[in-house]
């Protein structure tokens, strides 16, 4: 079971690179922006406070993250792996995920972190927002994702190197293609070595 968790910062590509992996290594693509973005959709008390929160750049909390995502996962059948897009983004929710992995026996997501630079991010995002419609496109609100994404989401990849999961930065500017090509040389190079290690 191969499991991966694309990561990076808003308009690094993580969404675009996850479903190309996911179709090349048959996994199942799971965004929880998309899972968030459904939730919205159902027009309830909840999917009110979740777009309120969104809107503005901010994070929905934790606990309501988990739920939609372990109740997506658990009701996938006949899994090859999955791959996760945007998850998780914090500390805390990098602890609960790889306990609820270990609760499985599912093998702990291989960290794929995409390295772009911020001016580039920038452009691409204000680019996105020009045709995506989404509110949270706009250079205001882009930066203050940055400061949270500085603040909350990087101390996951410390998590990750401090309980010796496994993790691998591939650069993430160039041609949507030759950035899926260093990202499955990447991911292939780690599984030959974990296969080598079981043999």
């Amino acid at each position: 079971m191969l499991n991966i968790l694309l990561f990076g910062a808003p308009g690094s590509g993580k969404g675009t690179q996850s479903k190309l992996l996911a179709e090349h290594y048959g996994l199942d693509h799971i965004s929880t922006g998309d899972l968030l973005r459904e939730e919205v959709a159902k027009d309830n008390e909840l999917s009110h406070k979740i777009d309120a929160l969104i809107s503005v750049g901010n994070l929905v909390p934790d606990e309501w993250i988990l739920d939609l995502l372990f109740k997506h996962i658990d009701g996938l059948e006949g899994k090859k792996g999955i791959i996760l897009d945007g998850f998780p983004r914090t500390y805390r929710q990098a602890e609960e995920l790889v306990k609820q992995f270990n609760l499985r026996n599912w093998p702990i997501p291989l960290l794929v972190a995409l390295d772009v630079k911020e001016d580039e991010l920038m452009q691409r995002l204000v680019e996105r927002g020009k045709t995506s419609g989404r509110s949270d496109d706009n250079e205001e609100t882009i930066k203050e994702r940055f400061k949270i994404y500085h603040k909350q989401s990087e101390p996951v990849i410390e998590f990750f190197k401090e309980t010796d999961s496994p993790i691998i930065e591939i650069y993430g500017q160039g041609a949507v293609d030759e950035v899926t090509h260093n990202l499955i040389r990447g991911i292939d190079g780690f599984i030959e070595r974990h296969e080598e290690r079981n043999n």
